[in-house]
């Protein structure tokens, strides 16, 4: 039986980010930090699509020659339901139906959350504004540096409350604002290409600090995005 390893951070980052926060199964799609369970703990479970060793769901599949099980291309996010469902029932779920769930998951979350590819700029602006007023109302009133209602023992109540809106609201409104500027891109400027990638590079930072629980690593929030497609 092959020996297996620990898999590293960069990969479950890159997995929790590629799957915005949502079970990556099209027929599911729930959010992985279920607001059932407060917020602050998600159901996520990594599974792979082709096994280690020479048994395990799919592992008829297995390509030949080396092959590293452990990767982000072999892995998906999946809530315990669907990771279940997949492994008990293999024949139904081959290797390529798994993939292709992986390569069109943004698109399928896009159009249950109703995201789209608008005409002009104001429209654009007008569908992101909303989750980036709610984000910063919570950002006055919390934030460890900035919220005026925020005390800095670990163990308290705003404490509590800032990690628990991360998770449950803040993060799924960033993870909504970049499936939106992504399926609007082409309305964007050359300044705001590049002010866009310094904003996802925050939103990794915040998944690597409030989800892998990685702490330091987020830069600020460009205070650029605020006018992005005004």
């Amino acid at each position: 039986m092959a020996q297996r390893k620990h898999i590293p951070l960069e990969i479950r980052l890159r997995l929790f980010s590629d799957a915005a926060g949502h079970c990556q199964r099209p027929d599911c799609l729930q959010p992985l930090f279920p607001a059932e369970m407060g917020g602050e703990k998600h159901i996520a479970e990594m599974a792979h699509v082709i096994p280690h060793g020479e048994k395990g769901p799919r592992h008829d599949e297995r390509p030949d020659g080396e092959f590293e099980a452990d990767t982000v291309e072999n892995l998906l996010l999946l809530c315990p339901g669907c990771h279940t469902l997949i492994d008990k029932n293999a024949a139904a779920y081959s290797r390529s139906t798994l993939l292709t769930w992986k390569s069109n998951h943004l698109a399928a979350l896009a159009t249950k959350q109703g995201i789209r590819t608008y005409d002009d700029r104001a429209q654009v602006r007008n569908v992101i504004v909303a989750a980036m007023a709610e984000n910063k109302a919570i950002w006055r009133i919390l934030a460890p540096c900035d919220g005026s209602s925020f005390e800095y023992d670990p163990e308290s109540e705003s404490a509590k409350t800032w990690t628990h809106r991360m998770r449950n609201v803040i993060l799924p409104n960033h993870f909504r604002i970049q499936a939106i500027t992504n399926a609007n891109v082409h309305l964007m400027t050359g300044a705001e290409h590049e002010v866009f990638a310094q904003y996802l590079e925050h939103v990794r930072g915040l998944v690597e600090r409030h989800v892998c629980d990685v702490p330091g690593r987020a830069i600020r929030y460009p205070g650029e995005m605020d006018g992005i497609f005004a």
